[in-house]
């Protein structure tokens, strides 16, 4: 297999091993699974990566063009390449603690620098290539980088962003050390193991939905070894190609596109494309042979409207994660594949929490149940009790390994983490089985006519019609119900924004919804605010409301005479 097994190898093994054997009995899986503990140095690119990569032949990396090229890498390459790079920036100055910004695309060098300062002993600051110099600014500043990797058009963009950091180019550029010296390291010694387990390994900023970016803190083993937890609920087993649809920068990438893969020993690939295309990427997923994939419910979303009649080549387990799944997903790819999306809820300051993990039972439209390790709890926001309706939170008191370490704003991190649990600011339901239902975040649920209205159960009813391929819903003033429910939606192709369109969505909800959810208020647009990460940005809209402006045409149920029928008053 490769190097010595370490104690902390042996460890992480069995652990990993313990998850695979019990893959689809999820009960004692739950009973029985521990995390495993490393009073010791633990450096998961030397005491895992380097064990199942030396002498090893196998793809660990694939990447696919849009031209038809590609790159394959084996664990063998990527152990040695990334040796070679960890050697090369030691001797850029770059030392154990140092916070080192990535803002690379899917290329080969980002998984050979992600291995380097892992070994190292820095911290990985990823970062998204869409950012331009004021948000880096930002970035360089509260994340204390003291170096900075990236390609030739992207470390432009660093003329305009002021700071001592260095300055490393993966290619050519004036002003910046080359990336490429690294490969006439013609015989790096083998790495040993520089860190202990509660060392810091990643630092991420948050998409910030509702506010500024967080700055997240990991250690050398909240995400490498917390992903245990998504391995189990992806169901990635040894020789497994895995594609997950993430961008580098976010915490989804590093998840599927890094630690969960490798931990099972699969093939991570990926496919770079300039637009979506649903036909294209199912005809790359077919001809590599992908057995497990990932997909956020907007891709998944697109996929459902293209034609799947081809078939789902070799894939054996599919599913999705960023944002709620809405249930009409699920039924879709069940009638074409025969294949069930299985859900799951996570966040970046945590590895997966709750999941729908293979073989088990599944209730559409539930994220599932609590995965192994981790110690849920739906808290009442006012009260502090414990109950099958709440914010979903993890017991500190058995607190999992893949909490972060924190964020690194003190006062945040202090709200947080009181009364004993860690808040993820989610809440969720749970029925008399176990299993949860996502209602919405803390700040996007709201009260019409007393009600407590989720978004996502109106938006998954919404996005059923044809006509509708995303919709997000907020609440509207209104004179005697003090608030209603809103939709904003974007269209389908084909549909146009008149009032058959909006007449048949608004008769499609109110024949699905409780009279208290009814969408009073429709409004179609070009496209939803989202962060740069895809998440839509709800905050934005509600914001529109209070300003009552109008990106769209709007619609009001009253309007059409249709529709003024049945009415219910307020409670």
């Amino acid at each position: 297999m490769g190097l010595t097994e370490s104690e902390a190898t042996r460890a992480y093994r069995a652990a990993r091993d313990q998850l695979l054997e019990l893959r689809t009995d999820q009960a004692r899986a739950v009973r029985e699974f521990r995390w495993p503990q490393f009073p010791g140095r633990f450096n998961w690119g030397v005491d895992w990566f380097d064990v199942i990569a030396r002498g090893n032949e196998r793809t660990a990396l694939w990447i696919a063009e849009e031209d038809g090229s590609e790159q394959r890498c084996s664990f063998e390459q990527l152990r040695h390449r990334s040796d070679q790079v960890a050697v090369w920036l030691e001797s850029r100055d770059v030392r154990r603690g140092d916070r080192v910004m990535l803002m690379l695309g899917n290329q080969v060098e980002l998984w050979e620098t992600m291995l380097a300062v892992i070994k190292l002993g820095a911290v990985i600051i990823p970062t998204t290539t869409a950012l331009g110099a004021a948000d880096l600014a930002d970035r360089i500043e509260r994340g204390g980088v003291a170096h900075v990797v990236a390609g030739p058009a992207d470390a432009a963009k660093f003329a305009d962003v002021p700071g001592t950091y260095g300055r490393i180019c993966v290619g050519e550029l004036a002003g910046w050390a080359d990336y490429r010296e690294a490969y006439q390291i013609s015989d790096p010694p083998a790495r040993e193991a520089v860190t202990a387990a509660d060392d810091l390994q990643l630092l991420y900023f948050t998409s910030g939905t509702t506010s500024r970016p967080k700055l997240v803190a990991h250690t050398q083993q909240s995400y490498a070894v917390g992903h245990l937890s998504t391995l189990y609920w992806i169901g990635i087993q040894p020789g497994d190609v895995h594609l997950n649809i993430s961008s580098p920068g976010w915490a989804k990438h590093a998840w599927s596109c890094f630690f969960a893969p490798w931990i099972g020993e699969a093939s991570i690939f990926l496919y770079n494309y300039s637009r979506f295309d649903a036909a294209r990427l199912m005809e790359q997923i077919r001809r590599v042979g992908v057995t497990t994939f990932c997909a956020p419910p907007t891709v998944w979303r697109m996929l459902i409207q293209a034609d799947l009649s081809a078939g789902p080549g070799r894939l054996r387990e599919v599913a999705a994660a960023g944002e709620p799944l809405n249930p009409e997903v699920i039924t879709q790819v069940q009638q074409q594949w025969g294949l069930t999306v299985r859900d799951g809820y996570g966040q970046t300051e945590t590895s997966a929490q709750i999941g729908n993990p293979p073989g088990q039972p599944l209730r559409p439209g539930s994220m599932g149940t609590p995965l192994p390790g981790m110690p849920v709890a739906l808290v009442d926001p006012l009260t502090g009790r414990t109950g099958d309706e709440g914010e979903i939170c993890l017991e500190l008191a058995r607190r999992p390994v893949c909490l972060m370490q924190g964020y690194v704003d003190r006062g945040q991190n202090e709200h947080a983490m009181a009364g004993g649990y860690y808040h993820t600011g989610d809440v969720a339901v749970r029925d008399a089985d176990g299993y949860i239902t996502y209602i919405g975040r803390t700040d996007d649920v709201f009260k019409a006519s007393d009600y407590k209205i989720s978004p996502f159960e109106l938006e998954s009813v919404l996005v059923e019609h044809p006509a509708v391929v995303e919709a997000a819903v907020v609440p509207a003033p209104d004179p005697v119900r003090m608030a209603v429910p809103k939709a904003y939606a974007t269209l389908a192709a084909g549909y146009r924004p008149d009032d058959t369109t909006a007449l048949a969505i608004l008769r499609h909800a109110r024949e699905r919804l409780a009279p208290y959810q009814r969408i009073r208020r429709l409004e179609i647009v070009d496209d939803l605010p989202k962060t740069i990460s895809g998440k839509i940005r709800r905050v934005e809209l509600r914001g529109l409301e209070e300003r009552a402006e109008h990106p769209g045409t709007e619609w009001r149920d009253d309007q059409f005479p249709e529709l003024r029928t049945g009415d219910t008053p307020s409670r």
